[in-house]
């Protein structure tokens, strides 16, 4: 390959591919770039690869304009394509139905599951009022946050200059 044809693949790239609402790097590759979206893990990113039929380590910026928009398209109906046990919102409490959120939907829709368990005063509410573990995590030893252990040289730095 000579300077010029790398050159050329240089001003090829799209550095920026946008999907939904965030902006994904286009010199990764397509699993990589896909991966940083959030709600889309390394083995979403590797199915909505397949399903579109591109190679999931070409580089994402360098794809056609046809394939970009394909794999956008999956990306929207990931939910439609694969079975219930690979999404990420499985039988909506008001809904039922079964959706794969990504990107501000995914933080959105946690942070109601998450209020209505606070209001309902679930168990799992009342631990995230708390700020306690709220997975069945052993919390005795584990998970402190007030109090220092051990030594705390900040405090002793400000009781020798006083």
């Amino acid at each position: 390959m000579s300077s010029e044809d790398t050159q050329a693949d240089e001003e090829d790239i799209r550095y920026f591919v946008r999907i939904g609402q965030t902006d994904l790097d286009g010199t990764k590759s397509a699993e990589r770039a896909l991966s940083e979206m959030n709600g889309v893990g390394r083995r979403t990113a590797r199915i909505i690869c397949q399903k579109v039929g591109i190679d999931r380590t070409a580089t994402f910026g360098q794809l056609d304009d046809s394939e970009i928009d394909a794999v956008i398209d999956q990306v929207d109906a990931y939910a439609d394509t694969v079975p219930e046990w690979l999404t990420n919102h499985r039988r909506s409490y008001f809904t039922g139905e079964t959706t794969h959120e990504t990107g501000n939907d995914l933080e959105m829709t946690v942070r109601q599951d998450v209020n209505r368990m606070k209001m309902i005063d679930s168990y799992k509410g009342t631990r995230h009022k708390r700020g306690q573990k709220v997975r069945g995590q052993r919390t005795k030893s584990t998970g402190r946050t007030e109090g220092t252990i051990g030594v705390n040289v900040e405090a002793i730095k400000e009781e020798e200059a006083e």
